[in-house]
């Protein structure tokens, strides 16, 4: 499967429904008690594309959009409205916003990374698809600037230092991504009468791992 680099328009995005989906395998014992597992490190979003449709225009775009791609043959980036900055949606972007390594003297490349905590836990999620030239970086407490003290692969997340970072120096991240999918049916089934009249056609987008 290929990966196109380009976005899904975000005006159709916005509207739509989905999020994350885990996987958990659960066995109740004869005692009544539970054993719990999964088989998956990370969670899998799901969107439906259909439910940002709101004009003759809109589907026109995304026909062609889903014809480019082949229908599930291509992946592309989707910009998830609900979870799609490494800080709060409310926040502008900031170098601090993330502590995504140490340093360790050595090493240069980093993999951008967002953490989600609650309570004890924490669910560390990396992130591949950084939204070109919003990404910010720094190295202990000091905010490092693109192009003369870094590189950034847009493709696959990983930031590159000219320089490595200090033993135990914190490096830290902040940026907007969107999440690597493709379309999960091969067809599109929709009439201009039922859409004018209302009826959205079900359009689903799954996340893939890249």
């Amino acid at each position: 499967m290929a990966f196109h680099e380009v976005r899904f328009p975000a005006s159709l995005s916005f509207g739509s429904v989905g999020g994350p989906e885990r996987r958990t395998d659960i066995v109740t014992l004869a005692s009544g008690f539970e054993e719990r597992n999964t088989p998956w490190a990370h969670a899998r979003r799901h969107y439906d594309a259909g439910m940002g449709l709101r004009s003759l225009d809109d589907l026109s775009a995304l026909i062609a959009f889903f014809e480019a791609r082949s229908g599930q043959l291509h992946g592309f980036r989707w910009k998830d409205w609900a979870d799609f900055k490494s800080g709060l949606p409310s926040q502008p972007v900031t170098f601090e916003d993330q502590e995504i390594a140490r340093g360790d003297g050595s090493t240069v490349s980093f993999a951008l990374t967002k953490a989600y905590v609650s309570g004890p836990a924490t669910y560390v999620r990396p992130i591949t698809k950084p939204l070109r030239d919003s990404v910010r970086a720094g190295i202990g407490g000091v905010e490092k600037f693109p192009q003369s003290d870094y590189e950034v692969d847009h493709t696959t997340g990983i930031i590159t230092f000219h320089e490595p970072p200090e033993p135990d120096a914190p490096v830290t991240a902040g940026f907007e991504f969107d999440v690597p999918v493709r379309f999960d049916t091969d067809r599109i089934a929709v009439s201009v009468a039922s859409f004018q009249a209302g009826e959205i056609p079900q359009i689903p987008v799954v996340e893939v791992r890249v």
